[in-house]
């Protein structure tokens, strides 16, 4: 009787264990990102007062709006260097999440959209694994004293390639942000 309650315990066992196959354990969640504030850092090449523009929301999706600061004009005919820090502020020390969209450079891309007569030129000078660009390093180049804005959005999962427009990019937006911009 012992050997009978023992092989019908181990026969037991085996069916369990053969039951619970790595196959079945899904995929673990990936938390989406979350940014609060978005700081592009424009430097004139050959040196001058680096511009800032900044969008900042504490409350996430809460009921207070984005605060969109922009700390001068750009200079006409200038290019700059620019670059983009994305971070978490709900996190105390705050988080970098220009690291993780770096690191996830295949999954992501920036967009830069520029309308009414604004003068000036985008170019990306950071790609992805597949030479695809993901923009969190550009240059900036203005034309003529002009006026009108200037929107970063940055996508998670676009189609790339695709033609540098969000049209063609598909993939959800993770933040975006429109600044009114004067070229003196």
């Amino acid at each position: 009787m012992k050997k009978i309650k023992l092989s019908s315990l181990f026969i037991l066992s085996l069916i369990v264990l053969s039951a619970c196959s790595s196959d079945d354990t899904p995929d673990p969640v990936l938390e989406e990102e979350v940014i609060t504030t978005m700081t592009i850092t424009l430097s004139p090449n050959g040196g001058g007062t680096d511009i800032t523009l900044k969008s900042q929301d504490l409350d996430g999706d809460g009921p207070n709006a984005p605060v969109l600061t922009v700390s001068g004009d750009l200079a006409a005919g200038v290019t700059y260097n620019g670059s983009i820090e994305l971070l978490n502020e709900t996190e105390n020390p705050a988080e970098d999440i220009t690291e993780e969209v770096e690191e996830l450079s295949d999954e992501h891309q920036f967009f830069y959209t520029i309308t009414g007569g604004l003068d000036v030129t985008t170019a990306y000078t950071n790609f992805d694994g597949n030479s695809n660009p993901l923009g969190t390093e550009f240059t900036l180049t203005t034309g003529a004293a002009s006026s009108g804005t200037l929107t970063f959005t940055l996508r998670h999962e676009p189609k790339k390639p695709n033609d540098g427009s969000l049209a063609d990019a598909d993939g959800e937006t993770d933040i975006d942000a429109t600044f009114n911009i004067d070229i003196n």
